[in-house]
Formats: structure tokens, sequence, C-alpha cells
């Protein structure tokens, strides 16, 4: 009776995963209208051609606020849907806001001559300009300490920020609405007009305000500038961003940080529909890819019993980069969906370290001993290869690492000497991770065989390179980490060279540490 494998079994499960987002997001953008001959059908108040205005104004009141609270800021006179305005403007603020207080904007879309208080054709929807936060700590010359600046605040209070960025939407679609089937993204947003007909839905987007916009607010800060931007929504991206909200407050409730949910909103507010689109189906081949080459990497370290033919070296060398990385991603508060996948990639890599120089532990009581496990011949050939090749590249790569590093001492500022070690140490991995790479093409070129090499991951995780090519330029990275995509394609240049250069030799053993011709002496 067959039975699929797992990796069957996750494919299969993540392509009905990405039919059905796909499904979700169709009916996202297009609602099953109501059918105009039923009479539960609500109609839109824009159907009328309305001659509509837009006010907004500020207040250091939320919810409950009054008209005699409010400050006007800006009435968009000539308003019409379909339009797209940006303006920008110095907001006063109030000694309580100063004083790590808060401030709202409230906005008002109403028929045009009439007031936006107490109208029944009026809507509403207010928002936080405000925002508790705690402060980036600062940077400074390690050698310059007159040049170190003293803000009087502890780093871990969070103080009021500013939101430099506000975006108001109205929906530009005219649907026929089923009262009893309006969708649940939008039904918080709909008011009912006198005559029966749904106002027009106004929305803030929360999305668009990123932590990289929010500025301090201190007691000196008596205005600060506020970028207001006016366009119209589709219904589809109107119901996304509701719900992706939703979710988003979701998280936090669940004990993700906002800095731990700013990167997943900056995919969504940052990026292009489109490009969107196809970085999420591109994403999901980069998890299939990923999900493979740690399968069969784990598949071949678990059996290997030998390291002939492998670089120790470049064992070691992944463990601690990979170390390094995961030191920097903390030292930078990188959000979680980032750190937790690498914090597991560090264990791995450290137990590959332990395969490698079969590290058996033994326990004395409370006290661990640890032994390491025997070399064979072949083995140590390898090593001296190895050992040849590190010391050719220790020529290029201490002299580089030093002077980056002296570098970074006198001309750039770093948060703490702890900061300016690690971020040396990071460069160095990014910059010069590649040589590390070149032992094992050494070990192969002596050898004159790659059958040794874990090509089955090793190829997953090559596809995943290519995807990463893709979008080195487009998503948001660091120049290092950027030039990093492109270093690992000329290493898996060079390795296909060598598979096609160096025929398969049936007498050395193969990724699963047997040979074909220990398998055809036990045959016969």
């Amino acid at each position: 009776m067959y039975f699929p494998s797992l990796t069957t079994i996750l494919l299969g499960l993540g392509i009905a995963y990405v039919g059905h987002s796909v499904w979700t997001m169709f009916d996202l953008f297009y609602p099953t209208p109501c059918d105009p001959n039923v009479s539960s059908c609500i109609k839109p108040f824009l159907a009328r051609n309305p001659k509509l205005e837009l006010s907004m104004f500020t207040s250091p009141r939320g919810k409950g606020a009054t008209s005699s609270s409010m400050d006007l800021v800006w009435k968009f006179d000539n308003f019409t849907v379909g339009a797209r305005e940006q303006r920008n403007f110095n907001i006063s603020l109030p000694k309580k806001t100063r004083n790590n207080g808060t401030f709202f904007v409230h906005i008002f879309l109403y028929p045009q001559g009439e007031s936006p208080f107490g109208n029944s054709r009026s809507v509403y929807q207010f928002s936080p300009l405000t925002q508790y936060s705690v402060p980036e700590a600062e940077s400074f010359n390690l050698l310059g300490d007159n040049n170190k600046t003293n803000s009087g605040l502890s780093p871990d209070v969070p103080i009021t920020h500013w939101k430099t960025k506000l975006a108001v939407n109205v929906m530009e679609e005219t649907l026929l609405l089923d009262r009893y089937s309006v969708p649940g993204d939008l039904y918080r947003l709909i008011r009912l007009s006198p005559e029966g007909d749904y106002l027009p839905l106004l929305y803030i987007d929360e999305l668009g305000q990123r932590l990289k916009d929010l500025k301090p607010v201190s007691k000196e800060n008596r205005q600060m500038t506020l970028e207001v931007t006016y366009a119209p929504i589709s219904v589809g991206r109107l119901r996304l961003y509701t719900n992706l909200q939703q979710s988003i407050q979701h998280l936090h409730t669940m004990g993700f940080t906002e800095k731990d949910t700013d990167e997943l909103v900056g995919i969504f507010a940052d990026t292009n529909f489109y490009f969107l689109a196809a970085t999420v189906a591109v994403s999901m081949l980069h998890l299939l890819f990923d999900f493979l080459a740690f399968k069969n990497d784990i598949s071949f370290w678990r059996n290997k019993d030998t390291m002939e033919g492998l670089s120790t070296r470049a064992v070691v060398w992944r463990c601690v980069s990979q170390i390094i990385i995961f030191l920097y991603l903390m030292d930078e508060q990188t959000s979680l969906l980032v750190l937790i996948p690498t914090g597991i990639g560090t264990l791995i890599e450290i137990w590959k370290v332990k395969k490698a120089f079969k590290v058996t532990i033994t326990w004395n009581g409370r006290k661990p001993s640890f032994q390491l496990g025997a070399v064979s011949k072949k083995e140590q050939e390898t090593a001296e290869f190895d050992s040849k090749a590190m010391q050719y590249l220790s020529y290029v790569l201490y002299p580089l690492c030093v002077a980056g590093a002296i570098y970074s001492l006198l001309y750039t500022p770093h948060k703490s000497w702890y900061s300016w070690v690690v971020r040396n140490l990071v460069n160095g991995v990014y910059a010069f991770g590649f040589l590390f790479m070149l032992p094992q093409l050494f070990v192969n070129y002596k050898l004159k065989s790659v059958a040794h090499l874990p090509w089955r991951a090793f190829m997953y995780k090559a596809f995943n390179t290519f995807i990463d090519d893709i979008f080195a330029f487009i998503i948001t990275m660091p120049t290092a980490h950027r030039m990093a995509c492109f270093r690992d394609d000329v290493v898996f240049g060079i390795y296909l060279y060598q598979r096609w250069l160096y025929p398969v030799d049936k007498t050395r053993v193969n990724e699963y540490g047997q040979s074909f011709t220990e398998d055809e002496k036990k045959t016969n």
C-alpha cells in the first residue's frame, strides 16, 4: 500500500493554501453585488452625486472630543472622491502633548455648505497623531566622547512620538450592498443617511504610519510638521487594509511589539500591489525550497559518519557567522519574525559542528565532559588540504578585516563598543563570507571529486539564491547583504563547473557515507 512521503503531504498542503489565498483575495476585490430587484439592497449615497467637503481638525482628546476642543487645520472645499491631494501643515502642540501627552486628528466628510457637527449626513473618523515608543539609542564616535549627546531620558522608557504622515481615503466604488450580508470588514465603516443610503466610507490609513516616520516630541517642540495625503481607495484594497489592521492588533495582543509588526506592515504599505502579489507567490516558492533544503541538509548530516572530502573549517565558519549574524540582529532589535528563524538556524549550525568533530558528551553528575572522535587517514588528508587553503586566504582576509574595523572606528558613529564589535564582525561575514566557501572548492580540486557534497540540499539552496537575486535590488536591505546574494552565485557557478569537470568516482563515498563498490561487494 502506497503512503505519500512527508514532502508530498506538505507540498499538497502548500498548494491548497496558495489556492485558498488566491480565492480569498479574489473575494476581497470582487465582492458579490446585491441584486437590484431585492428590497434589502442598500444604495450608496455617492450615487446621488452630492457636493461634499472634507475637514480636518486636531485635538488633545480622541473619543468624545467636542467641537469646542477641536482646532480646524484644513478645509478641502472643492472635494471630489476621485481627487488626489497632498498638503504639509505645521501643527501647534499644546503643553499637555509636549509633556508626554497624546494628540488626535478628526476627519469629517459632509455635504457642502453644511456643518460637520451634529449632521446626519456627516461621516466621521479619528486617529491618534502620537504614539508612545521607546526612543532609539543615540550613536556617537567612540573615540570622541565630546560628540556624545545626552538627552537625559532613559532609553527604556517610552515617550511621545509624532506621526509625520497621515493618509485619508474614501472608497470610490458605488456598490449595492445587501443589508443582511454586509462584509464584516466594511460593516464598522458604514453609516446610513436619513434616506436609507449608506454614506461614503471614510478610512484613515494607519498602516502607512511606519516607525521610521516617527519623531520624538520634547518640551521644546511647539510645532510639528504633518504631511496629509488624500486619495481614493478601491473596495478590495480597503477590505485588505481593514483585515490586515485587525490582524496586526491581534498580533499585539499575543505579545508582538510595534517593531515586530512594522516590517510586515511595510510589505503592504510601501509596495506596489502587483509586485506584492508576485512577492507572495515567489515567497511561497522560497519557503518550499527552504523546507526541502532544510530536510535534506538534516538528513545528510544525521547519516554522516566521516568528514572525508568536506571542509571542517567551512563548517565552523558557517556556525560562527550564523552566531555573529544572530547577535547583530539582536543588537539592532530586529523583528521576532526574522530573529526566531535565525536563532533556529544557529542551533542547527552548532549541531553540525558537533557532528563534524564527532563530539560526545558524558555527564559525571552535573559536570559534563567532552570527547572528540577518532580521525581516519582520509580525513587527515582532507584536513591538510583544508588547512593549506585557509592559510592562503588568511593573507587576504585578516588585513581587510582589520582595515575595515579601524576605518569604522574612526569615521562611523556607534551606539557602544559592543555595537562596534558586532557590526564589524557582521560586516566581515557579509563582505568576506564568500572567502570561506573557497576552501571547499580547494578540497574538491585536490581530491578531484565532488561526490562527497550534499548535492540535493545544495541545489535547493541554489534555487533560493536565484530567487534572492530577483529581489536583491527591489526589496529594502543593507548593501552588504544585497551583494552577498550575488557572491553566492559565483561560488555556485564554480561548484557546477567542478561537478562537470570531475567524473563520478564509484569508489569514493557519497553523501551518506557509502560507495558503489561496497554495495556491489555486499550483494555478491
